[in-house]
């Protein structure tokens, strides 16, 4: 079933739908909470060249399979927004679910890596990396927890037919979730 009007329709003087306009407001506050602190760690690395060591004892490995999940979350994202753009409810909460489902496996992997670097010693307070470290994929992580809650409101709607816009403006927050892990990956599990 196809839609003979755009989805959001309420727009700001800019033109701009309202919904769209406050998400990127709310993104712009989060690049620079992110920002300072990947130019935190950055300026911090530079002048510490001892960080290597402690970022050796990263599991990449984990990381990149979290990398593959949020990737992949984000195609299913993709998905649900097209699902939605034909009016497609039900499709786009089926989607907006697999989104959701991508979320859980991250934090289940993310808990299983935390486990087992704390069991070994490397906690928060063992040194400045591992600080940073801890602030920065906990920081992220409070991200996804949230993306999945609103995703899963927004898919409850969805799957009612209600409310079909909102799946746009949670995929666009999703997206920035995980250009943010993009960044931290490279910085906290590579650059060693």
């Amino acid at each position: 079933m196809a839609h003979a009007k755009p989805l959001a329709t309420l727009r700001s003087a800019t033109g701009i739908p309202t919904g769209r306009l406050a998400v990127w407001w709310v993104l712009a506050s989060e690049v620079v909470i992110f920002g300072g602190l990947l130019g935190v760690y950055l300026m911090h690395r530079i002048g510490h060249p001892e960080w290597a060591d402690a970022a050796a004892h990263t599991q990449t490995w984990i990381g990149a399979l979290n990398t593959f999940v949020l990737l992949t979350s984000s195609f299913t994202a993709v998905l649900a927004h097209q699902a939605a753009e034909k009016g497609n409810g039900k499709e786009a909460a089926k989607f907006l679910c697999f989104t959701i489902l991508g979320a859980m496996t991250f934090l289940v992997v993310k808990s299983f890596e935390w486990y087992n670097e704390i069991s070994h010693g490397y906690t928060i307070t063992a040194n400045t990396f591992w600080s940073f470290y801890y602030t920065a994929a906990g920081l992220h992580a409070l991200h996804v927890i949230a993306g999945a809650i609103i995703m899963g409101v927004v898919a409850f709607d969805a799957f009612r037919g209600r409310e079909l816009h909102r799946v746009e403006l949670i995929g666009i927050y999703w997206h920035f979730v995980d250009v943010v892990w993009i960044f931290l990956f490279p910085l906290l599990y590579i650059a060693k």
